[in-house]
């Protein structure tokens, strides 16, 4: 098994990780609706929803595929993983579960993981 391989069984990487894409997708979000604001309200250029776009659509894609990696490896009951993946739809609701799942035990800040109720 490679480093990076091996560094994604580590429960405090994968939460840092998590961590690290949660903001990336509230950030690109507010991006979008910035580029969004800019074309539909002032009518000036379509040039920001162009680059946020597929920016935010990458970085969504990227938080999925790290919750059902968070999900296997921090042990998540169904629940909250279901809450991961329903967070990425509104609008800045990642950094919402991120604080959420850090203060719940659910992000590990130390060697061990939390194992959550059913």
């Amino acid at each position: 098994m490679g480093p990076v391989v091996s560094a994604l069984t580590e429960p405090r990487t994968v939460a840092r990780l998590f961590r690290v894409v949660a903001l990336a997708e509230a950030v690109t979000w507010a991006l979008l609706l910035a580029g969004m604001f800019v074309k539909w309200v002032l009518g000036t250029s379509e040039v920001g929803v162009q680059v946020a776009g597929p920016i935010h659509g990458a970085v969504f894609v990227g938080y999925v595929a790290v919750s059902f990696l968070a999900w296997r490896v921090l042990r998540w009951d169904l629940r909250t993983a279901a809450l991961a993946l329903i967070a990425s739809v509104p609008p800045f609701t990642t950094i919402w579960f991120e604080r959420w799942a850090a203060r719940t035990g659910r992000l590990p800040l130390g060697e061990t993981v939390a194992r959550t109720a059913g």
